[in-house]
């Protein structure tokens, strides 16, 4: 898939189960896999032993998942789950009636060294032709060939602030520019309600305070 050498071949399919089955997941996540999942194949491992690709510091492999699915909506704590019990990176292809999106999270390990990983925040495509897919293996080691899959998926919602500046920075600038859209959005709603006018003016003034912050970013 994606034009990626043979080498990278895989090509073992992996029961659901082994994702909610023995495992502490609410019944909610469970029905998800259940109905909306229709197979899971692990096509590719891009690693120094399929590729002439030098060793990674963050990233010693990535697997290409295909997701086959029997709804076009997808619950994003299926790939959380998926990505909790797998300890590598993972680039997930999401098929339904033959067409693609392509899906990846930026996965750091946890802070305590271990093999354990966290996703904060998923990006995808749009749903498309599979050779459309703006995914291509471009870098000389595992570490940029993950960091180009992030920003090829994640196009315009990763913009570098200056030259040089790391994926890692950038990620955490855009999740924390989101997470100020979201308390600038639910201020204005509070102003909105608010009838006291020197409460609209004290809120109003924090809020003016978030948009600079944002615009600072």
């Amino acid at each position: 898939m994606l034009g990626l050498p043979k080498t990278t071949e895989f090509n073992k399919r992996i029961p659901k189960q082994k994702f909610y089955e023995n495992l502490e997941i609410s019944p909610a996540l469970k029905k998800v896999f259940v109905d909306q999942v229709k197979t899971i194949y692990w096509r590719n491992k891009i690693a120094t032993t399929t590729l002439n690709l030098a060793p990674g510091t963050n990233v010693t492999e990535i697997e290409v998942f295909k997701v086959k699915l029997n709804d076009q909506m997808l619950e994003e704590g299926m790939l959380r789950q998926m990505d909790r019990e797998i300890p590598y990176h993972i680039l997930f292809l999401l098929e339904y009636q033959r067409k693609y999106q392509a899906w990846i999270g930026y996965k750091e390990a946890t802070a305590s060294g271990s093999v354990a990983f966290k996703v904060n925040k998923y990006y995808h495509t749009e749903w498309m032709e599979e050779e459309d897919l703006p995914v291509k293996l471009e870098g000389l080691d595992i570490d940029s060939v993950y960091e180009n899959f992030v920003k090829q998926i994640a196009g315009d919602k990763l913009q570098a602030a200056e030259e040089g500046e790391s994926l890692k920075d950038i990620v955490a600038r855009e999740e924390e520019k989101e997470a100020l859209g979201k308390q600038i959005a639910n201020l204005q709603k509070k102003i909105k309600k608010e009838k006291q006018l020197n409460k609209q003016m004290q809120l109003n003034s924090e809020l003016k305070k978030l948009k600079k912050k944002s615009e600072e970013i």
